[in-house]
Formats: C-alpha cells, sequence, structure tokens
C-alpha cells in the first residue's frame, strides 16, 4: 500500500485489503480507538498522514484523571509517567499574578486533578505535552498484533453500503475494505465530509498567538514558586504559559494577539509576561481562534466520529483531547462486542446517546471558563506599590476564585458522567462505578473483566446469568466483593468494560435474559437512529 507500516498482523494484499475497523486520522484519539479495539482481538488499520510525531506544539498539556484511568486499564500509565518531565510532585498550582517577576493576585491549589481527593480515582491526573502520549500510543498500538498504524497515507473517500465501507487512500488506487470506519481526522475530517455531517456552534473572533520558546533562566526570576500554569496579567502581556519540562522549554499563548502582531513582536511579548528580558527563542508559533462546535450527527450507518471530527472546544479546563480519548473508549469496546457476536445494534445506537451529552457538556464548561481570560482582569494600578495596589489586587484575586475555580477543579465534570438516558442502560444505573481500594490495597478497577462484571456478596452464586453470557458469548467476570466493600454497595452491580454501571439491584433476576438483551444491545430500540 505504499507509506509506512508497523504491525505483526499480515501484510495486505497489494491494492486492496479487508480490515474489520478502519480508524482515519492517529491522532491520540485514534490510536486510542486502535488500543481498545485490538486490545480486544479486532483487526483495525490505523490511517495517518504524518509520518512522525512532531514535537514543535505541545497542545493539549493535560491528561486528565479519566483518561489515566484508561490507560490503567491498558497497562501504560507507568510508561507515560516515566517520560512526563513534569510528574504531579512538580506542582499543583496555578498562578495568576502581574508577571513573573510581578505580584501575585491569587492562587488554586491541588488543580486538574494532580492532587488525591480521597478514593474517588486510582490515578493523579498527568501533564504532558501531548506528543508523549502520542508517541506512547504509536509504541502500544505497535505491539498489538492485530492493529497496523499505516503512515504517510490519507483517507481521501469512503463509500458504504449494507455490508461494510470501502475506504480509498491517497497516492494511487488503494482501497481498504471495512465493516466500520471511525473519523478520527479532525477539524478538517474528510470522514466527516464524506458522511454530510456538519459541525454547529460558534467560532470565536478573538485570536489568540500561540508559541513554544526557549529560555533557560527563566525559571530562577519566577517569583511565585513552580506551578502549572501561570495566567499573567498586565497589558504588555495578558497571557498564560507554564513549564513543559525543567530544562527551560516553555510554552504561552498571548490573548488577543493576531498573527501579523504575534510573528514581530513574539519575544517582547514572553519579556512582558516574565517581568523581565528573558532573551527567549522562540521554537513555534500557533496562532488560533477557540471554536465551540458540534456536529449534527456522530454516526451515519456504518460510519462513526470521535475527537476533534466530532467536536471542538476552547481549551481552557484541558478538556479536548480527554474527551476524544473517552469517545474513543466508548465506542472501541462497543464495536469490538458486536464484531464478537455478543454486542447487539443497540449498542452501536447508543455510541452516540451517550457521548453527545457529555461533548456538549465539555463545550459549555470550556465556553464558560473563556468568558474570563487575562485580558478581562485588567485593571489600573494592580501593580502599583499602594494602597490603591493592594485595593486592585484584592478586588482581582475575589474576581477570580469567583469566575475560575471550576476550570482548575473540574473533578465533577470529568468523573461524574451518567449515562442513566443511554438506550443500553438499565434504569436506576450509568454512572462511573464509585471507585474504592479493597483490603488487599488493589483498586476495585483493576479487578474487573473485560467484558461484563458482576460485583455481588461473598454468598451470591449467579447460575442463571453466567448460563445465559455463555450461551449468547458473553464475557462476564463475577468478583465477590468483601463483607464490608459489599455491605457499602447494592447487593449486586452489573459493570461495563468501561467501568459505568449498567444495572445495580438487591437481587438478580431469577431470569436475566432480559436485563442480557438491554445491556448488550441486543433488545430492539423503540426509536431510530439516522
Amino acid at each position: 500500500m505504499g507509506g509506512t507500516q508497523r504491525s505483526g498482523a499480515a501484510a495486505p494484499e497489494a491494492g486492496h485489503r479487508r480490515t474489520q475497523v478502519l480508524v482515519a486520522g492517529g491522532g491520540p484519539v485514534g490510536l486510542a480507538a486502535a488500543v481498545e479495539l485490538g486490545r480486544r482481538g479486532i483487526a483495525c488499520v490505523v490511517v495517518e498522514p504524518r509520518e512522525s510525531v512532531s514535537r514543535s506544539r505541545p497542545r493539549c498539556k493535560t491528561v486528565n484523571v479519566r483518561t489515566m484511568e484508561h490507560l490503567r486499564r491498558w497497562g501504560i500509565t507507568d510508561r507515560l509517567r516515566a517520560r512526563a518531565p513534569l510528574s504531579p510532585a512538580f506542582s499543583t498550582d496555578v498562578v495568576f499574578c502581574t508577571s513573573l517577576v510581578g505580584h501575585e493576585l491569587s492562587r488554586f491549589t491541588g488543580v486538574l486533578g494532580l492532587a488525591v481527593e480521597g478514593d474517588r480515582s486510582p490515578e493523579l491526573g498527568q501533564q504532558a505535552p501531548q506528543f508523549l502520549l502520542e508517541e506512547l500510543l504509536r509504541e502500544v498500538v505497535d505491539e498489538l498484533e492485530t492493529a497496523t498504524l499505516v503512515l504517510g497515507r490519507r483517507v481521501v473517500d469512503l463509500v458504504q453500503d449494507d455490508d461494510g465501507v470501502t475506504v480509498h487512500l491517497d497516492g494511487g488506487t488503494d482501497t481498504i475494505r471495512a465493516d466500520y470506519v471511525l473519523g478520527c481526522d479532525g477539524p478538517r475530517s474528510t470522514v466527516r465530509e464524506g458522511i454530510g455531517a456538519t459541525y454547529a456552534g460558534e467560532h470565536a473572533l478573538r485570536p489568540n498567538y500561540g508559541m513554544v520558546f526557549r529560555a533557560p533562566e527563566l525559571s530562577t526570576h519566577v517569583r511565585h514558586g513552580p506551578a502549572v500554569q501561570y495566567w499573567t496579567v498586565n497589558p504588555s502581556a495578558p497571557a498564560l504559559l507554564g513549564p513543559l519540562d525543567r530544562a527551560g522549554t516553555w510554552w504561552i499563548i498571548a490573548f488577543g494577539v493576531d498573527r501579523e502582531t504575534g510573528d514581530r513582536d513574539g519575544a517582547a511579548i514572553i519579556d512582558a509576561a516574565a517581568g523581565t528580558p528573558v532573551d527567549p527563542t522562540v521554537l513555534s508559533t500557533d496562532p488560533w481562534t477557540a471554536r465551540m462546535q458540534l456536529v449534527d450527527t456522530l454516526r451515519v450507518g456504518r460510519v462513526f466520529l470521535a475527537g476533534d471530527a466530532a467536536h471542538l472546544n476552547p481549551p481552557f479546563g484541558g478538556h479536548g483531547l480527554n474527551t476524544g480519548i473517552g469517545d474513543a473508549v466508548d465506542l472501541g469496546w462497543k464495536l469490538a462486542a458486536v464484531l464478537q457476536g455478543w454486542g447487539g445494534p443497540s449498542l452501536l445506537d447508543s455510541y452516540e446517546a451517550e457521548r453527545r451529552p457529555v461533548q456538549d457538556r465539555v463545550i459549555q464548561a470550556a465556553h464558560e471558563n473563556m468568558k474570563t481570560l487575562s485580558t478581562d482582569l485588567l485593571t489600573d494600578d494592580l501593580d502599583a506599590d499602594t494602597a490603591a495596589g493592594d485595593a486592585a489586587r484584592r478586588a482581582a484575586h475575589q474576581r477570580i476564585q469567583e469566575t475560575k475555580h471550576a476550570e482548575f477543579h473540574a473533578l465533577d465534570l470529568v468523573l461524574d458522567l451518567d449515562h442513566a438516558d443511554s438506550p443500553v442502560i438499565a434504569s436506576g444505573a450509568g454512572h462511573r462505578l464509585p471507585h474504592t481500594w479493597l483490603p488487599d490495597g488493589r483498586s476495585l478497577y483493576d479487578v474487573l473483566g473485560p467484558g461484563l462484571t458482576l460485583l455481588a456478596r461473598p454468598g451470591d452464586e449467579p447460575a442463571a446469568l453466567r448460563e445465559i453470557c455463555a450461551l449468547r458469548g458473553v464475557p462476564l467476570t463475577v468478583v465477590k466483593l468483601p463483607d464490608g466493600e459489599a455491605r457499602a454497595r447494592p447487593a449486586a452491580l452489573l459493570v461495563r468494560p468501561d467501568q459505568h454501571i449498567t444495572w445495580s439491584g438487591p437481587v438478580l433476576p431469577d431470569d436475566p435474559t432480559t436485563l442480557v438483551d438491554r445491556v448488550t444491545g441486543t433488545a430492539p430500540l423503540t426509536h431510530t437512529t439516522r
């Protein structure tokens, strides 16, 4: 097929091959989908135009707690943390200041899931530039026997019928025939265009100018101690910046700065944010404007959309990439269940029913976070060593605490996802399984199986459920909880592969056939989807 191919899977026939799932786009979302599918033995091909991962633009820098839970299930959290330059121990703070050498205005501690909150999760968040996660996921996909990563090629067209999708690649007559296609090919998605889906929403007018720069001595000037983000509030550089590593590489977003101004004055903007000359070397630039957009449909037939191909939001709060990873996980295990024969059509219908409310909620939260930026906090006397300056800084602190707290303490948004309205969730269920540590020191999440997991009391024997699952080919793991843990929960919980509760009750039904049909999507829906 040309391009670069990496896999333990068999090489494709010249000009044409077949796979179960084709993923268009090999960024973090597409790669996450391939990991979810490949770990379940599903043959998948990821088509990605970029031969290598660029380190010039870090993009996302927050891998949130929920994404780290997914990485834990895949067994790769330690690999990401080992290569991330800034561990959670580096800092859990966000600082607002007039400049890095100027007055501190306000501070948030324990931000972005970087600090322990009881037993709420087995993982902390991780500050890591997007390229590190992407490089790791490429390695993991490369290790999966059923996954193929095709580099240097692009999906240019697709045609679907009742039996599958024919996907055309650039550079010749090569086609791939797939049972399903997942479009993770970003804002300019060919897959989205191919199925006729369109974005709806807003496009902000204010420009922003991102830079990555080197300033080895900058950290020695910082008056406020280590932080993962510094929001500078001064008229010369209303900006947001932070370290990428401990060796002097930083990122910055200058608010309200267009491309021409940024190209011309980039170094001066950095000096103004620092509050002192730091002789920066600009390594890359990234002009952008915020978009708050969601596609009108996430699915047409056998083709699905995920990540930026489906939704766009401002970066404030660090939700964009992480929401895309959630899309990939949700759809990945469901496609695997259908292709393995134990999932029904309603399981695929539930992808949009479950993910669209999450995507919309994230867009709204990020939009709300964007309403107060450094440019909106500018007032007179903030840097003045006078009584007027003291009063201005007190007022700024109060406003910052009132308007920005939700941006940095958003675990409710990240973890408290509820799919109660999903067609494959039984009444009263749908939320993420509350985490706890078991008496032997293991995480409750670590004992869940790859399919459905029944959490039961020590004396319970779910013979009927075992029987119906065996007949339907549904992978079932039964976990008998210790007495104390069992008493703290409903008598029985049925948990999905993504750690969401799909049913709970005091006792299992005598005949669990209807329950199994519901949660595996084999029960008929009362409505249809596009």
